[in-house]
């Protein structure tokens, strides 16, 4: 069986570790929002009164998002969770299609491109480097999203003072 070195746990930087905090903010998350059907029709973003509304070019929002509201954004970072967690072959058994299995397979569907033996092994260092940089920062915003999520519910419910 195959140990994590200490080190590897330790390093607030490794990939173990940036997993672990989305998964530890998710569960938090998970748990602070007992009834999620009060996210519906919330905005995502709060508004800011105090800020002039921002100019809009050629009728697209500054930051599209598909997210319309809390709820959804809460079941997308659910689901993202549940992806890391069960991987993609409990999806495959359900039925489903994450965002991670239909990047998979559109990856195995390209044809392989390279030169010579030696530039190949280059290339998939710098694709493993690439895609490493990438995962830390979609995990990293991920956290904090999902940090926000779990305040924002904390604060539209009253922050938990309703037990007085």
């Amino acid at each position: 069986m195959m140990q994590i070195s200490n080190d590897t746990v330790s390093n607030k930087h490794s990939l173990i570790n940036v997993m672990h905090r989305f998964i530890a903010a998710a569960n938090n998350m998970d748990e602070t929002i007992m009834v999620p059907s009060l996210l519906r029709d919330v905005p995502l973003e709060e508004q800011q009164v105090s800020h002039p509304p921002e100019v809009v070019e050629n009728n697209n929002e500054p930051f599209p998002n598909k997210q319309r509201d809390m709820y959804e954004h809460y079941l997308l970072l659910k689901s993202i969770k549940n992806d890391m967690e069960w991987g993609l072959i409990k999806r495959e058994i359900s039925g489903g299609a994450s965002f991670l299995e239909m990047a998979v397979k559109q990856e195995e569907q390209q044809p392989v491109t390279g030169g010579l033996p030696g530039e190949e092994g280059s290339d998939l260092e710098d694709q493993f480097h690439y895609h490493l940089r990438g995962l830390f920062g979609v995990l990293s915003k991920l956290t904090v999203q999902a940090d926000h999520l779990t305040n924002r519910y904390k604060r539209e419910i009253g922050g938990g003072n309703f037990m007085r």
